[in-house]
């Protein structure tokens, strides 16, 4: 008998699990012997803040990210082939969204290994939940472009695309690119259009605001190597 995949959830920086993991999980975590994750330094601490009695160096680790070769990952599932259950764990959030383990997930339906996805934080949606933007049509757009002609050329696509279909617009930058992202959104867009703002979800710095462009023009966050999250709506 074939071994089940789980996707396990992994915080947003805030080690406080109270709120954002649900308890079962921790007894899961127990369980399994055989973990795939993103980072395998986060991997080891997000284990042993969640189950002190976890003996890390009995655990079978494989590390899956954006270095990992497509060709690699049959051999990732080959102890859930046997038996095993398996654990994915991304560096934050759930894994498969915004995450190299949906590469991971659809190997394991192709090798008829049964996937079962747990309750945990995603930046995605507890950032839409937040917004007051729409929720019934949303799009996530992951990373804008690096060079600035083509970044300014995206936010007036997404901005066009928001306005015309009422389609929240969601979309992420690296820490340290934060604040020029900020800037061209704030230089680009309408007046009128709305921005939200999602900084440090579930720690205790977590800004979560949604005002016009014009208004943030006069009360610019602190983001510079924060986690954020933006999304433009009509």
């Amino acid at each position: 008998m074939k071994g089940i995949l789980y996707l396990i959830p992994n915080t947003l920086g805030n080690p406080d699990t109270v709120f954002t993991i649900p308890a079962g999980v921790t007894g899961l975590l127990s369980e399994i012997s055989v973990f795939i994750v993103e980072d395998l330094r986060n991997a080891r601490r997000y284990l042993k803040n969640m189950n002190r009695a976890i003996d890390i160096d009995r655990l079978t680790f494989h590390e899956l990210n954006k270095h990992t070769r497509e060709e690699d990952l049959p051999s990732f599932l080959e102890e859930t082939l046997h038996g095993k259950n398996t654990a994915v764990i991304s560096e934050a959030g759930v894994p498969g969204v915004a995450d190299p383990g949906a590469m991971l997930v659809r190997h394991a339906h192709d090798a008829g290994i049964r996937v079962v996805p747990l309750t945990g934080p995603s930046s995605i949606l507890l950032s839409l939940m937040a917004s007051g933007l729409n929720g019934q049509a949303f799009s996530f757009h992951g990373y804008l472009p690096v060079k600035r002609p083509d970044r300014i050329r995206k936010i007036r696509e997404l901005e066009k695309t928001a306005k015309q279909t009422g389609e929240t617009q969601i979309f992420i930058e690296t820490p340290y690119r934060n604040e020029v992202l900020l800037g061209d959104i704030l230089s680009t867009c309408h007046p009128s259009t709305l921005l939200c703002i999602a900084r440090d979800i579930t720690l205790k710095s977590e800004l979560i605001k949604t005002m016009t462009v014009k208004a943030w023009k006069k009360e610019k966050p602190a983001l510079h190597k924060r986690a954020a999250i933006f999304l433009l709506g009509k």
